[in-house]
């Protein structure tokens, strides 16, 4: 079986002098999203309220761990089983995603005049899938 290589578009955000953000389009539940791809992220994550707008069956189970990073140790963690991720020409049958509040990313998103993201790619997909991410080019390579 040969692998197949797919190539998708990074936007670098600017956050003012508080370093850079690469952003990525996916789809999932059928509609475009922005992600931050976060090689520091252990785990793809989704903001909860988010998930829920854009479906409200999403299979959501709260966890009984605590999640580290972003700043606290002490964030209520849930997860999801999302079926059916594109990135780019690449399908990800099945993933299953950390759900945390992200609002204040958000928050400070707009704030900036960014566009609001679902979360955050990370190394869970980078590692299985090969990433390289080119930031002379500009894009996120997939096998």
């Amino acid at each position: 079986m040969t692998k197949i290589s797919v190539s998708v578009p990074l936007n670098i955000i600017d956050l003012h002098g508080d370093g850079f953000h690469p952003v990525l389009d996916i789809v999932i539940f059928n509609k475009p999203f922005k992600v931050v791809l976060d090689t520091g992220a252990s785990r793809t994550a989704f903001d909860h309220e988010l998930l829920v707008q854009v479906n409200q069956e999403a299979p959501i189970i709260a966890s009984e761990r605590l999640s580290t990073g972003l700043g606290t140790n002490t964030m209520e963690s849930a997860t999801a089983v999302i079926e059916n991720i594109w990135i780019g020409d690449l399908l990800i049958p099945e993933l299953e995603v950390a759900v945390l509040d992200l609002s204040t990313i958000n928050i400070a998103y707009r704030e900036m005049g960014h566009p609001e993201v679902l979360g955050v790619l990370g190394s869970d997909v980078l590692m299985k899938y090969n990433a390289v991410i080119d930031f002379g080019k500009k894009t996120l390579k997939l096998k």
